[in-house]
């Protein structure tokens, strides 16, 4: 039987079966207030027609699941043809001749209700259950780009059902302000990568190899609005010396200021989903690419951590004799699942929050905000650690590993909380500004 990510103990088919059901839900939920043109959407580089994402989610669980696992005939016969990403180039989804809005939301339901007699059934074998997760995984990233879509053609924000009792911003996390200053983790010998003990693993995280880390000094919360905006002020986007590599991307865009923003009068205002806000100036920046992250170090005489820094950071503690314990801990608070007073995950505050809010997920060193508010930036480019085995799923990893893209860590405020996990390495290439993405920094 599968252990639980977080507390290791056995996951029984009822849990597994009830996020399936949850998962497909929230899909559901986040297109439910869109109409038949919304849930096409624009041809974009960074999304995909919504209608097309959304039947491609249950065509993966049915394919690795119903299909490959148990042998299943497929349900939609032409299903490859038309929902198979690794087969259907980007630009031809907005073309191609799909179901029905009611047709999609019909054959979502049947895999999903499939999914859950099979995993129900005494029969069931953990293969059939490993895939069932998988599925569930895949799916959460994909509510997470169904968010981004959102922001990105300024759709109205969601709103989600079940939430009422977890939405909105407390008083403590809206008041908590910022959070300056640095820590200082000690180096030593860390193993970066998945065990084979391990309860899930991606295929780019596997597998475990010592690293050394030397002693690094990282800040105790990522770089707010109001930090940004200095930078900006103070003719950031104007500097070519800034900018190293990144000068082609300035060049080529002609980006000012963050995707998202405006000067209104004398503020800074961002665009949330379809309305307009004055910045925020403790919360952290967000939809800021790789190539902004970078500039922004070079100009405040900081540099972004490596993913083995973050790491570090996240997942060990302070040993008695002064180095590194490697102690693995598989949150950054410790062996306790993940709580609402943790960190902003989960749509809850349908948005960010200041960066001094959630204490009680700091890591061993006092580190903030390691998960929730904002996917991290790191210096790290995405390629396969040494002893690197692919998936099932051939196209999880193997083809970025190519494109430059760079490592993210962490989690956002749409990040489902039994999803997060300290060693999950997330990849977008340099130049993504849609992404909930912000960064924090270390001293150089």
């Amino acid at each position: 039987m599968l252990p639980d990510l977080h507390t290791q103990q056995p996951m029984t088919p009822e849990q597994l079966a009830e996020w399936v059901t949850d998962a497909r839900q929230r899909t559901m939920d986040l297109v439910a207030d869109l109409d038949d043109d919304q849930l096409v959407g624009p041809l974009l580089p960074t999304v995909n027609p919504l209608i097309w994402e959304i039947g491609h989610l249950s065509w993966f669980s049915e394919k690795f699941v119903l299909r490959d696992a148990l042998q299943e005939p497929p349900i939609v016969p032409h299903a490859d043809a038309i929902w198979d990403s690794g087969a259907i180039p980007h630009d031809t989804r907005w073309h191609l001749k799909l179901p029905s809005r009611q047709e999609t939301l019909v054959y979502m339901a049947q895999v999903r209700d499939r999914t859950v007699a099979r995993l129900l059934d005494k029969r069931c074998t953990d293969v059939v259950r490993h895939f069932a997760l998988y599925a569930v995984f895949h799916e959460d990233t994909h509510t997470e780009a169904i968010t981004y879509t959102r922001q990105a053609l300024a759709y109205p924000a969601p709103t989600l059902p079940g939430l009422s009792g977890l939405s909105g911003t407390s008083a403590a996390d809206a008041g908590a302000g910022p959070l300056p200053g640095d820590v200082t983790v000690p180096g030593g010998q860390f193993l970066l990568g998945a065990l084979r003990s391990d309860p899930f693993a991606n295929d780019s995280e596997k597998w475990a190899r010592p690293v050394e880390v030397a002693p690094f000094e990282i800040a105790r919360a990522p770089v707010t609005q109001a930090e940004f905006a200095a930078f900006v002020d103070d003719g950031g986007y104007t500097r070519p010396l800034l900018w190293g590599d990144g000068e082609h991307w300035l060049r080529r865009t002609g980006a000012e200021h963050p995707l998202y923003w405006r000067r209104d009068a004398e503020r800074w205002q961002r665009r949330d989903f379809d309305r307009w806000r004055d910045l925020e100036p403790h919360r952290p920046v967000s939809h800021v690419c790789w190539w902004e992250a970078a500039a922004y170090c070079r100009w405040a005489e900081r540099r972004l951590p490596t993913e083995a820094e973050w790491q570090v950071a996240a997942g060990a503690e302070p040993g008695t004799d002064g180095a590194l314990r490697d102690a693995r801990r598989p949150l950054p608070w410790g062996g306790e699942p993940t709580a609402p007073e943790h960190a902003n995950l989960e749509w809850r505050a349908m948005g960010t929050v200041d960066v001094a809010a959630h204490p009680a997920g700091d890591s061993a060193f006092g580190v903030r905000g390691l998960f929730g508010n904002v996917w991290e930036w790191t210096a790290s480019t995405f390629r396969p650690y040494p002893n690197f085995e692919q998936d099932a799923y051939r196209d999880n990893s193997w083809p970025a590993f190519a494109e430059g893209r760079k490592v993210l860590r962490g989690g956002a405020w749409p990040t489902r909380a039994r999803y997060v996990r300290i060693g999950y390495r997330n990849y977008f290439t340099p130049e993504r500004r849609d992404v909930i993405a912000g960064f924090r920094t270390c001293a150089p």
